[in-house]
């Protein structure tokens, strides 16, 4: 009978497909907050993160579901939705002194002009330095919700959109 084995067993997070350790290695080393990005069938969840050797620290977080508390009406799921969540969340990073971050979307594959990029605009507008490609971000209207009104035939939701931007700066700031 043999004593040990030849098998190494993987790390649990990496076995139910959940971390990707040498990227997270690679975005640690840098020293700088990361952004996480998030993105679920009906939220958006991000947040600014700096990593500690006892534990990862959250230094702001947003989720879409708040959107509701400033008047957002429409699916909390969408560009617009990702959009204003990132923009509340780089608010928050901004009061708590952060200027800068790096962006991590964890194993989400990088779709150009998706709901994570949608995220980092909201977020770059808020005044936090991401290094990033121009080409990935959404488009202007697809960010303030002209494309989803013409879809679901609502021409409000780009007014709505309008008034929970000014709510957030109101009380975020």
């Amino acid at each position: 009978m043999t004593q040990n084995t030849t098998y190494t067993m993987r790390f649990r997070r990496r076995r139910e497909g959940k971390t990707d350790y040498h990227r997270r290695l690679r975005l640690l080393k840098s020293r700088i907050p990361r952004f996480v990005v998030r993105v679920l069938p009906r939220q958006v969840i991000t947040q600014v993160i700096n990593f500690n050797e006892k534990g990862d620290n959250v230094e702001a977080c947003a989720s879409s579901l708040e959107l509701k508390k400033y008047g957002w009406k429409v699916h909390t799921g969408n560009v617009s939705a990702a959009y204003l969540t990132g923009f509340m969340c780089g608010l928050r990073a901004k009061k708590r002194g952060i200027s800068e971050a790096v962006l991590d979307i964890g194993l989400h594959t990088p779709v150009y002009g998706s709901n994570v990029f949608a995220a980092l605009k909201g977020a770059l507008d808020a005044g936090i330095n991401i290094p990033h490609d121009e080409k990935c971000l959404p488009a202007e209207e697809k960010i303030k919700g002209r494309i989803l009104a013409q879809n679901l035939g609502r021409e409000e939701i780009q007014k709505q959109f309008e008034a929970v931007m000014s709510e957030i700066e109101k009380k975020v700031k």
